[in-house]
């Protein structure tokens, strides 16, 4: 089965890529998925794979039945792109201004599609039925609960779930894997700073409320340095940061936005306790008020054993051993694929994406993100033949 997986995959990898530049040309931000959603919905009615759209939003859903009744097991796959510009000097770069796939979910789009593709020729060798959930809004953390919401979960037992992420450190042609945690938990703060506006000339009639802002941003970097186990990684980080209105006025609110990433369930409870006595002593010392509002929004992805072993074996008949890397570690990155694994046994794995031989990393949310494409086929491969091996247990 694995040898006519690979035959009919490298049959459409041209076919593969050019869905990749085409949703990379083409790039919508998480909840604005239109085109693309009709884009794959296409896709797969052509190939004649049962649909389902707008779950959750625009998400889309494939259902492929093999010839007899078995097993279900589910791909999952996310869509959306990132506000940022793209740089690149290539003919595929993104057509819409300050948007752009800086993430690889245009790479991941098109893995799933190949994988439908290549088990909708191959759907009277196997039994049971593979779903395919294409996923919008992840980058907002919002498009996993809204489609588990909607039900795409429900009609059907599923007994497994698999994802890939794109990770330019390692080369095309090599994967990471890892059972146990894989990704952090990521939460949402908000923080509002309120001082009292004035001449900027006399600043002692005023509280400013930039000057307080800093401080407290200085100060949350001393909650990991200082407050928690260097054992457990934390990452608290600000992103966004707005307020005043002229250069010779003292600001008298500052609104400031912020992620929270944490690899330990104990400590991720706590981090909001430590940020909100940091806001507080800080303002209370400078005559300042505050608003604080924490969200958890994000779990970490907690590998299933027994899915990421599997995922192991069939990479490894893919690629070769030597290039199925064990990761030592988690990784930092947050990703809402968690929301499934907390309901199904899952995993995802690390896709090698980065170019042999270039020796800067071009990281993923950068402006000139680009993957190796041979890699599209390499996923498709892995993707394909884990879904009809799980079938088979």
């Amino acid at each position: 089965m694995l040898k006519r997986i690979i035959k009919a995959t490298d049959e459409i990898k041209d076919r593969l890529i050019k869905f990749r530049r085409e949703v990379h040309q083409n790039p919508e931000l998480s909840g604005q998925e239109e085109k693309i959603a009709a884009f794959v919905a296409t896709i797969l009615e052509d190939n004649d794979i049962e649909l389902q759209k707008n779950v959750g939003g625009h998400g889309v859903v494939g259902r492929l039945k093999g010839f007899a009744e078995g097993p279900i097991v589910a791909l999952r796959a996310d869509m959306d792109a990132l506000p940022i510009e793209d740089t690149k000097k290539v003919d595929y770069a993104s057509k819409s201004k300050g948007i752009m796939h800086a993430c690889g979910h245009d790479a991941h789009t098109a893995i799933l599609l190949g994988v439908a593709i290549v088990l909708g020729k191959l759907r009277n060798e196997f039994k049971g039925e593979v779903i395919f959930i294409f996923q919008p809004a992840e980058e907002s953390i919002q498009g996993a609960e809204r489609m588990i919401k909607d039900g795409v979960l429900d009609s059907t037992p599923i007994s497994a779930i698999a994802a890939l992420h794109c990770l330019p450190e390692l080369e095309a042609g090599k994967i990471g894997h890892r059972a146990g945690i894989m990704t952090s938990a990521a939460d949402r703060i908000a923080i509002s700073i309120k001082g009292k506006s004035g001449h900027a000339s006399k600043p002692q009639q005023t509280v400013d409320a930039v000057l307080v802002s800093s401080m407290v941003i200085n100060a949350l970097h001393h909650i990991v340095s200082r407050r928690t186990d260097p054992l457990q990684p934390s990452v608290i980080s600000i992103g966004t940061i707005r307020g005043g209105t002229a250069e010779n006025i003292i600001a008298d609110k500052v609104k400031m936005t912020g992620t929270v990433r944490t690899l330990d369930a104990k400590l991720r409870q706590d981090m909001p306790r430590m940020i909100e006595n940091v806001i507080k002593g800080i303002t209370a010392s400078m005559n300042a008020g505050y608003d604080f509002d924490y969200t958890f929004e994000c779990p970490s992805i907690l590998n299933n054993k027994e899915v990421d072993g599997e995922i192991r074996r069939c990479a490894t008949d893919v690629v070769g051993s030597d290039n199925v890397i064990e990761l030592a570690e988690p990784m930092m990155g947050s990703e809402d694929f968690a929301l499934f694994t907390e309901k199904i046994p899952g995993a995802l794995f690390r896709l090698g994406t980065g170019k042999p031989g270039d020796h800067e990393i071009t990281p993923l949310h950068s402006n000139t993100f680009d993957i190796d494409e041979s890699a599209i086929a390499i996923g498709t491969k892995i993707l394909a033949w884990w879904a009809v091996s799980s079938l088979k247990r």
